[in-house]
């Protein structure tokens, strides 16, 4: 069975703001010292698993030109442009209503374009592990990460260490994201994942879920594929979409669902979810410290500092996260990173959106 991937890469990336912005988004930007994008990256590793031409990536018509630009191997029909984002129920429906339209039924992984994998090699043997258990019947994979510290910032995945086929482990609950009691409690339990947000299927056991949990939403997709290849396909598609549920996938079929199993890995993942990871995924010097450009520190400690064409002079700071992006400069203390949305709702309140 042909194995075809969906990259979800519609994110405006906000809390990596003031590089990522909403004409450069955090996934079309380079994070890592190879001068390849996020988006590169993850078709990258994948490439063990799956052609060029049967990778697809979910984005809003706006950054259409750049996937194409960054991933020239992709077919044009492959973009799939959502006319607003509607949350990963709809995105991954759409992805699969097109892969069926053009292979009848075929194996697919789910995955963001924005996240980080230390280890491609294990990362790859993993997926070829979910891909043979969602060949088997009507399973729904996802991957889950082997918590190393009681991350309060995840949902959870449960599963039942007695229930196994092959490398995967029957799914008891998916879990909200707990406190701090709470994640402590899972990490030292020993079967807990955190969700990685990562899913493997075939295209017509997530088609039928959709049905079954979502029916409204599954009709509107069995319209949109009606018109794929066709005259009516755009207008179809910006009349539809819009109205389908707004739902996660997790939410929407996951957490209902029959048949779900989950793979652990500890292949080194990071969502990178704000520049608190450039520190985990970059090296630190001797004050704990990631430090690039033209920067001087004296009495500085556990900083992320990144320059751009100026001088940075930093004294007596801790803790602390300053981007240059030569048009505008991030102060930030690391456990405010999470704030960094408000400075983009302070902006468009004051008329500034030549800085969004």
């Amino acid at each position: 069975m042909k194995t075809t991937a969906l990259i979800m890469a519609g994110g405006r990336g906000e809390r990596f703001w003031p590089k990522s912005r909403q004409s450069l988004p955090k996934q079309f930007l380079s994070l890592t010292n190879d001068s390849r994008t996020m988006i590169q990256l993850t078709v990258d590793r994948i490439k063990p698993l799956v052609a060029i031409q049967d990778v697809y990536v979910a984005t809003n018509q706006k950054y259409k030109a750049l996937v194409k630009e960054q991933l020239p191997g992709i077919p044009e029909e492959n973009i799939l442009c959502e006319p607003i984002g509607r949350n990963t129920a709809p995105c991954i429906g759409l992805g699969a209503a097109h892969v069926q339209k053009k292979n009848g039924d075929a194996l697919m992984m789910v995955l963001a374009s924005d996240s980080l994998i230390k280890n491609d090699g294990l990362f790859v043997e993993t997926l070829r592990n979910a891909l043979a258990v969602a060949e088997k019947g009507s399973n729904l994979c996802t991957l889950g990460i082997t918590p190393n510290y009681p991350e309060t910032g995840y949902g959870y995945i449960k599963f039942d260490s007695q229930k196994k086929d092959g490398e995967a482990f029957e799914v008891e609950r998916f879990v909200e994201k707990p406190d701090i009691e709470k994640a402590k409690e899972y990490l030292a339990d020993g079967s807990y994942l955190w969700n990685s947000g990562m899913f493997i299927w075939k295209v017509s056991t997530i088609l039928s879920n959709i049905k079954s949990f979502m029916p409204q939403m599954a009709d509107g997709l069995e319209k949109i594929q009606a018109s794929i290849g066709t005259a009516d396909y755009q207008k179809t598609l910006e009349e539809v979409f819009p109205t389908l549920e707004s739902q996660s996938i997790d939410y929407g079929v996951m957490e209902k669902a029959k048949n779900v199993w989950v793979l652990p890995g500890d292949f080194g993942w990071d969502d990178v979810g704000s520049w608190l990871a450039v520190g985990r995924i970059k090296e630190s010097d001797d004050t704990n410290s990631t430090i690039e450009g033209k920067v001087v520190t004296v009495n500085c400690s556990g900083n992320v500092i990144l320059g751009g064409k100026k001088l940075i002079a930093a004294v007596g700071l801790k803790d602390t996260v300053v981007v240059d992006a030569d048009d505008a400069l991030l102060l930030c203390a690391k456990d405010a990173c999470g704030d960094i949305k408000k400075v983009l709702a302070a902006l468009r309140e004051k008329g500034m959106e030549e800085y969004l």
